[in-house]
């Protein structure tokens, strides 16, 4: 979940009927002694030890919270990624300490995606994809972020972080140079020393509908990064994470917030965020797919859940040392190579520039 200046928080899916609550909750329960007997079991999520609550996105915890429905479905490995998937319902914090994890054989829909051409010219070892790389779409935005300051469109944040007192955002911590886009975590003297953080939106640009690719990494733990499609409409939400690292190197998350109850659909990927890699959300009428280096890694497909409204894509860092996670021992950096954007080609989507 991505917080902003002055933004609400982003929370928890409804429970099921009781009935089905009860059925799932015997599954969940039979799977995990499963996987536990094996070794299989999942760790604990950023900044945490084994039995500490898992905090969702980047909530603070809720004290006496409960996982309300916790869903093993559609989870997998993918073996030329290397990740594992679990997913998580919920209408409350869950507390918790790991959400047992099952495997599949296969992903479904999965790609080819765009994953960007091989270049030696490029930081990340691959330039921008090519304009038909996705079938059905049109490409309409791409940027490498050349030269030394912001493309135009692109609005950083300041201030500090809605729902995070404990958090700032400064413009300085935003920076181009080097065929990069760096968002920058350190302790800076301006602000007593806080660790101090950076954002940015493509506030130029909004769409409704359409496909989002950023070629990242992060340099190391701490801060979590953040990359996002943010309502334009003074609402929250809906918000889609299309990848979140919650302060950890080894694992990713996508989250859709939808209705005014706060509700949101979790999914989790196990993988090297220092390296290099592609992410992608392709946001239709009827579905959020989530992509990473030309592989869907997980969706969602019910179709009350997904936005109809102008978005925008938006990049951040951000730290929760207040809240006991996501806070550096030392500098850290999210690098962006190039983003690249497609509408569809269709009727469906629409776009608008500010």
């Amino acid at each position: 979940m991505a917080w902003r200046t002055g933004r609400g928080p982003a929370m928890y899916r409804s429970s099921a009927r009781v009935g089905r609550a009860l059925v799932l909750i015997t599954t969940l329960v039979v799977t995990v002694l499963a996987i536990q007997a094996v070794g299989t079991s999942a760790p604990p999520r950023a900044g945490q030890s084994s039995g500490q609550r898992v905090h969702l996105s980047r909530t603070t915890s809720v004290p006496h919270a409960r996982l309300s429905i916790a869903r093993i479905a559609d989870h997998a490995t993918a073996s030329s990624v290397g990740p594992m998937v679990n997913e998580l319902v919920s209408s409350t914090p869950p507390s918790v300490s790991h959400v047992s994890r099952a495997r599949h054989p296969n992903l479904r829909r999965n790609g080819p995606y765009p994953i960007g051409a091989l270049s030696a010219a490029n930081p990340s070892g691959r330039a921008p994809p090519s304009g038909n790389a996705m079938a059905g779409y049109t490409l309409d935005y791409v940027n490498s972020f050349t030269g030394t300051s912001l493309p135009p469109g692109w609005v950083t944040y300041s201030g500090t972080p809605g729902g995070d007192p404990g958090g700032q955002f400064s413009s300085s911590h935003v920076t181009v140079s080097g065929g990069l886009l760096q968002i920058n975590t350190w302790q800076d003297p301006a602000y007593n020393n806080q660790w101090v953080t950076g954002g940015l939106c493509q506030c130029g640009l909004a769409r409704t509908y359409g496909a989002y690719f950023v070629r990242s990494r992060v340099t190391g733990a701490g801060p979590t990064a953040v990359e996002l499609l943010w309502p334009v409409a003074p609402v929250w939400p809906p918000e889609i994470d299309f990848s979140e690292t919650g302060g950890t190197t080894s694992a990713s998350s996508a989250t859709l917030h939808y209705t005014s109850a706060s509700d949101f659909v979790q999914k989790k990927l196990t993988i090297d965020m220092t390296r290099w890699h592609t992410w992608g959300v392709i946001w239709t009428p009827t579905s959020v797919v989530y992509t990473v280096d030309g592989k869907m890694w997980g969706s969602v497909s019910v179709a009350s859940e997904i936005p109809s409204q102008p978005m925008t894509l938006d990049l951040q860092q951000q730290t929760w040392c207040a809240s006991g996670w996501a806070c550096p021992a030392s500098p850290q950096s999210l690098q962006v190579d190039w983003v690249a954007e497609y509408a569809p080609s269709s009727s469906v989507g629409s776009r608008s520039t500010r």
